[in-house]
């Protein structure tokens, strides 16, 4: 329970610094979530949708729209025809946020990459494997 406790710990630091960084920016710390999710997709070479957007938040879609309209009006992101098809509208998160995100949370991820710096590959493997397992782990609580 100990290494549950400590997951639970670094979440709970992890969410304060984002409700900070959203109270900073003028958003909402849902509009912070969406942010990580859309940049989490672009990573994963993923069409960052409205709707998987919705989905990964837990939002309907008044909700989605909610979220995608203040990051909008914030210059946060831009909604742009997908180019393979037209009708298909994908949410693109703008480099001034990228920029943003990153003055504020760079020294954070910085700090994380130094601890595992002192880490060997392979416990920092040892590490990739729980995180990884527990999230697939967490992850379906949110369908139920």
């Amino acid at each position: 329970m100990d290494l549950v406790h400590l997951l639970r710990a670094v979440s709970v630091e992890f969410g304060l610094r984002q409700t900070e960084f959203a109270a900073r920016n003028g958003m909402h710390p849902t509009d912070v979530r969406a942010l990580i999710c859309l940049l989490d997709a672009a990573r994963a070479d993923e069409p960052a949708t409205p709707g998987l957007l919705g989905t990964r938040l837990g939002l309907n879609s008044a909700g989605t729209t909610a979220v995608v309209d203040r990051l909008e009006r914030l210059g946060h992101i831009a909604r742009v025809r997908d180019e393979e098809d037209r009708r298909r509208v994908l949410l693109r998160v703008e480099p001034q946020a990228v920029r943003l995100g990153w003055e504020f949370f760079g020294p954070l991820i910085e700090g994380v990459l130094g601890v595992l710096d002192g880490f060997t590959p392979t416990e920092r493997e040892t590490v990739r494997r729980f995180l990884t397992a527990a999230h697939t782990a967490v992850a379906p609580q949110r369908q139920r």
